[in-house]
């Protein structure tokens, strides 16, 4: 076991200093270079982080949404609960950014940031030039700058139309929103709509008319684009529907249901996220659980691996899913057993 004494003789610095610092002793006058010098130390040794009670580093995380993002769609507000969680179990200060302009004023003592939401080039660059070590959730404009945290929904697309194609459904159908490009404001296809057109394409499946793709991730979104696909196909619905998200999903089985459509008799529905509320719709939801704690943990710990143990290269991590079952689609063989 590492010892404040034996971190004493790596180092250079007395025992007492060691352990006001590790004690969070406001009082203690080091330089911010003497501070991280000494836990860098500590930590390339193997001590116990949560044995240091002093603040860390003091990161930023600039979190560009709209409004309407962070309301609408609940997995935003549960990054940014994840986020404060981790980063407080991992002695860091956080300051939450909202707008562009405070980029270019961040305070001298900041060390790194996390990136959630419309990042451009420009405001990566701006990062870059003040020598900030980050990591960027999901979206990343600039990989060969900074790490990469996410959601591995490539596979999730897949595996939900093998688990569709499994059932014995050929006619499947998509609902989905929009992905906004940060750098041009201009609204493009979602990376889960190109994977779902590809993956059916490469198996001869893909009907354009099941795929209704529009506008934000939200809950009013999802039940207009379900409502627009009962209109317009009426009796000749997809056997099953890929929802790209438990936000969107929400929405559309409000619509589903107010039109008498049967779930999952009817229509089969399987979507990603699996926030708090999936279990408890009509249906409830067989969804992908996407762990936002976990992503938010792996977001912390790169940024603080970065900022111990500086490094050239960058990394990008992709994080798996479990499917969970629930009653808007059932996996065929439990079909049979009920």
């Amino acid at each position: 076991m590492v010892t404040i004494k034996d971190i004493s003789a790596a180092s250079g610095y007395s025992q007492a200093t060691i352990s006001r610092l590790f004690k969070g002793d406001e009082s203690l006058s080091i330089t911010p270079d003497t501070k991280k010098h000494i836990i860098s130390t500590a930590l390339s040794m193997g001590y116990d982080r949560s044995k240091i009670k002093t603040t860390l580093y003091k990161i930023a995380i600039p979190f560009f949404l709209n409004r309407a993002q962070v309301i609408q769609d609940m997995y935003f507000t549960q990054v940014q609960n994840a986020l404060l969680k981790f980063g407080k179990e991992a002695n860091m200060e956080i300051q939450f950014i909202t707008d562009r302009f405070q980029l270019a004023q961040l305070p001298e003592d900041i060390t790194g940031f996390i990136g959630v939401g419309d990042l451009t080039h420009d405001d990566l660059m701006i990062l870059k030039q003040k020598g900030l070590k980050g990591v960027l959730l999901e979206i990343n404009l600039c990989p060969k700058h900074f790490d990469t945290v996410k959601p591995d929904t490539d596979s999730m697309t897949r595996d939900a139309i093998d688990e569709f194609l499994a059932a014995g459904f050929t006619r499947i159908g998509f609902i989905g929103g929009t992905y906004r490009n940060p750098q041009t404001g201009k609204e493009e296809l979602d990376s889960r709509e190109r994977v779902f057109r590809d993956y059916l394409t490469s198996k001869g499946l893909l009907q354009e008319q099941y795929i209704y793709s529009e506008g934000l991730f939200s809950i009013d979104e999802g039940y207009q684009l379900a409502s627009d696909m009962v209109h317009q196909l009426g009796d000749a619905l997809p056997e099953a529907c890929f929802i790209a998200s438990d936000t969107l999903a929400i929405g559309a089985l409000q619509a589903f249901n107010e039109l008498g459509i049967k779930l999952p008799g009817q229509l089969a529905i399987i979507s990603i996220n699996d926030n708090e509320i999936a279990q408890f719709v009509s249906p409830p939801l067989t969804t992908y659980r996407i762990d936002v704690e976990e992503m938010a943990k792996t977001a912390i710990e790169l940024l603080a691996d970065q900022l111990t143990y500086p490094r050239r290269i960058t990394k990008t991590v992709l994080l798996g899913s479990e499917l969970i079952y629930r009653k808007s689609f059932v996996k065929r063989e439990k079909q049979q057993q009920n």
